[in-house]
């Protein structure tokens, strides 16, 4: 990929909004022709696309100058980003510390300013989960906001979207611009913004009514800094005349939980089939990650009224929370439960992951669901990023913005959530954050 970048550059890039900056492609959903397309795992490794998807070429055309990829867990399943295939991405604030994930590759190398911007995919908080633990800017657009073809119509049956990490709420808004809008056979009509999200920015947002919870919903306890971080921005907010009043969204979490995961494990199953199906071999265990495999399994073991249920279950959910925000224009939150956790610390525990492997070689998911392994570091999970799942299933726009950093010198994000197609507004109280506490000239102490 460098020397097509290279003689690209050497050629020009064209008139787009962002012709000639330097962008990364997260190696994952994002296809580039001639480049390989691993999805962080190992069965894949020798894989190499043969077209560019749709969201690539409008990359393209807005004039970035494609220079690599970026590390990504195996399929985007996990909220950090530690592949066995490239190992960990390492977090410039702490080199110790996770990126998060499944956008973590490309948040690490954002924070570090090896890029202004680069690829990012949102199925559960992976852009803003990354956002947030790198101490950048992450919106996960509306559902349907931006393409999936095609090779895809939905993925994890419409929870996941592609845009971007970047540095500053202009090159955000910029380019969804350039990137947004429906492509031939899209399943969803999401309406178009009345203007340019790049004029957004700079507009007063007006005085809005914005809830504030830090109640977790799907775990059980957050960290003080997190909670301080929320209490911080509420504070900015009011300074800037907006009504923040504490609220939440009244809904059972643990039942969305188990929804949740239901749909990734059909969908994890789906990506196991479909690798073999692409590179034409059988799926073996041996080529993905003890937990990967064993979520595939369950996802096979599942009956069609389990997921449909499941989805049922997040339609209902997405119904309360909608009615929720008839009485709000924006939802404030943590975007995590914890400041950027060590890397490896959600990862199976040696127990676990021996546990996985002689499971796995049995092949039943069954056996593995009554074993009761995934629930616990599920669970493990969801306690670390108990915010950002929700609006994947409600489809809403999300953002992590990066307002906060405690007394250890880590970022922590804050997440502020809009109805379902209004982006803009979003837009307009970032770039009102942004101008009343910059963050884009705070960097990482890299020596």
């Amino acid at each position: 990929m460098d020397a097509k970048a290279r003689a690209r550059a050497d050629a020009g890039a064209g008139s787009g909004p962002f012709a000639g900056v330097p962008f990364l492609i997260k190696d994952l959903i994002q296809l580039v022709e001639g480049e390989p397309f691993r999805c962080g795992s190992r069965f894949l490794a020798e894989y190499v696309a043969d077209h560019d998807s749709e969201l690539v070429s409008r990359f393209r055309r807005a004039g970035l100058i494609l220079i690599g990829k970026t590390n990504t867990p195996e399929f985007g399943l996990t909220p950090y980003t530690e592949p066995m295939l490239f190992g960990p991405s390492r977090n410039p604030w702490n080199p110790d510390l996770t990126t998060g994930g499944s956008s973590g590759g490309s948040a690490a190398a954002v924070a570090a300013g090896i890029v202004p911007l680069a690829g990012g995919g949102d199925g559960g908080g992976s852009i803003r989960i990354p956002a947030a633990c790198c101490g950048i800017f992450g919106l996960k657009p509306t559902r349907g906001r931006t393409p999936m073809g095609p090779d895809f119509g939905q993925l994890w049956l419409g929870a996941a979207i592609d845009h971007a990490l970047t540095r500053s709420v202009r090159d955000s808004a910029a380019l969804l611009d350039a990137i947004g809008g429906g492509d031939p056979g899209a399943p969803y009509l999401t309406p178009a913004p009345p203007r340019p999200y790049l004029e957004e920015v700079g507009r007063e947002p007006g005085r809005l009514r914005i809830a504030f919870t830090t109640r977790p919903w799907l775990g059980s306890s957050v960290h003080p800094d997190c909670v301080a971080a929320v209490a911080d921005a509420g504070r900015l907010l009011e300074s800037l005349g907006h009504d923040v009043v504490e609220a939440s969204p009244e809904f059972d979490g643990a039942g969305f939980a188990r929804a949740f995961m239901t749909m990734v494990c059909a969908e994890c199953a789906a990506d196991v089939r479909d690798a073999g199906a692409t590179i034409g071999r059988k799926p073996a265990r041996a080529g993905f990650e003890p937990a990967t495999w064993a979520v595939h399994l369950l996802g096979q073991a599942l009956r069609a009224d389990e997921l449909s249920t499941a989805l049922r279950f997040q339609g209902q959910v997405g119904r309360q929370v909608g009615r929720f925000f008839e009485g709000y224009d924006l939802l404030l939150t943590p975007t995590l439960a914890t400041p950027p956790f060590p890397i490896g610390s959600l990862q199976p525990k040696p127990a676990e992951r021996l546990a996985l492997d002689v499971l796995g070689r049995l092949g039943s998911g069954r056996l593995i669901k009554a074993a009761g392994l995934l629930d616990q570091m599920a669970g493990e999970v969801f306690q670390a990023i108990p915010y950002t799942p929700l609006f994947n299933a409600t489809g809403q726009p999300a953002m992590s913005v990066p307002l906060h950093w405690n007394a250890a010198g880590l970022p922590i994000g804050i997440q502020l959530v809009a109805k379902f197609g209004d982006e803009s507004t979003l837009f307009r109280v970032a770039g009102q954050l942004e101008r009343a506490r910059p963050w884009f000239d705070r960097i990482p102490p890299l020596d």
